[in-house]
């Protein structure tokens, strides 16, 4: 029996490891791969009132949609334009979960790759290398790229756009109040939808191996690196949805309101649910036993396995062949507008090169003379 257990869990971290592409090139200071768990993270502008944010370039479109203002290429116009209307649903969606008004105005920028993020951004607060989006909650502004750093694969806009718009609401419904990393960046993971197949890998294999992360290994320094960092941010969003439960809605709406108010996070979450984070914590782990238990593997054979291999690998080609698909339709916009502004400077060419016919030409100026309040024409 423990044999197959622990093979079962080596194949499956190695899964994961494809999958997912880990986190472990953090540790060189280098890109997760595409599809990883790795934090897209929160910028900070020391003093926002003084914060200069540069004009966008002169090739971007401009959208206002009363609360939302995006800045993008002309290019991804229509889609941004799609964006937009699924943004206003999301938005009232968080504002009753979080039981208070967010997002008043928000400026979004759109950047072609990572190179171009770094020019948009606040001055004197570029994204991290690794990030494919940023939130600058002080400044009310987030920035997302079209291609993710390294990889230069397309990201996906709405994931992105929801995890920092996320990120941007609850720092307006705390009232800037802190909170802890795993709330944050589990709320925007949890509320996006962004990576289900691979944080349930994640969690299913920290589960069977007895290496979920205690409560306390969460508040104490949020893991930046390696094989920690994915079951962090997996177990983050788990922890917000076990948080978030219809029986426990109320109360986490109390728990935000208790945070707007100044309260310490550890006190306004016993508070909020009336229990101590101990036992809180216990609640969460046999939700998460529950749920992942190894006797339907081990009692059903290989086929089971089997499919749940299936299915990883199937989501995990999805996302690369929609990706692929997404620059391919990107690099042929470009090349149409191209093409169209092409032509048309051309043809503005060809129109100042034609000669004007006689009967085009402007009359002569016929010179006068005036005398004694008379003009008279000189001949």
């Amino acid at each position: 029996m423990r044999p197959l257990l622990a093979r079962l869990v080596v194949l499956f971290g190695c899964l994961l490891a494809l999958v997912s592409g880990g986190t472990a090139a953090l540790a060189q200071g280098e890109e997760p791969a595409a599809g990883s768990l790795a934090p897209r993270d929160v910028g900070m502008v020391v003093q926002p009132a003084a914060a200069r944010v540069p004009p966008p370039p002169a090739d971007f479109d401009r959208i206002d949609d009363g609360w939302l203002t995006v800045e993008l290429p002309s290019s991804v116009h229509e889609r941004a334009a799609v964006l937009t209307s699924e943004a206003d649903a999301f938005r009232m969606r968080l504002a009753g979960e979080l039981g208070a008004p967010v997002l008043d105005h928000v400026l979004v920028r759109i950047a072609r790759d990572p190179e171009q993020m770094a020019a948009l951004a606040p001055e004197g607060a570029p994204p991290f290398s690794y990030a494919s989006a940023m939130a600058y909650p002080s400044v009310r502004m987030a920035i997302l790229s079209l291609k993710a750093p390294h990889t230069w694969e397309a990201t996906d806009l709405g994931e992105l756009l929801k995890h920092e718009l996320m990120h941007l609401a609850l720092a307006d419904a705390v009232a800037g109040h802190h909170v802890p990393r795993w709330f944050d960046e589990g709320l925007a993971v949890h509320e996006s939808g962004e990576l289900r197949t691979a944080r349930f890998g994640t969690l299913w294999q920290a589960s069977l191996s007895k290496s979920l992360l205690s409560f306390a290994d969460l508040d104490r320094g949020f893991p930046a690196e390696g094989a920690e960092a994915s079951v962090a941010y997996a177990e983050s969003a788990d922890l917000v949805r076990f948080l978030m439960r219809d029986d426990d809605r109320t109360r986490f709406g109390s728990l935000v309101q208790r945070l707007r108010a100044g309260t310490a996070f550890d006190r306004a979450l016993a508070d909020a649910y009336d229990t101590d984070l101990r036992k809180l914590e216990y609640e969460w782990r046999e939700d998460v036993s529950h749920r992942f238990s190894v006797l339907p593997l081990l009692t059903g054979g290989g086929a089971v396995w089997t499919l749940i291999v299936g299915l990883t690998f199937a989501a995990w080609a999805k996302r690369r062949r929609k990706s692929r698909a997404k620059l391919a339709a990107w690099a042929q916009e470009e090349a149409e507008m191209d093409i169209a502004a092409q032509a048309a400077r051309e043809r503005l060419e060809r129109e100042k090169a034609i000669p004007m016919e006689e009967d085009e030409m402007p009359p002569p100026a016929v010179p006068v003379v005036e005398h004694e309040g008379r003009w008279y024409t000189l001949h």
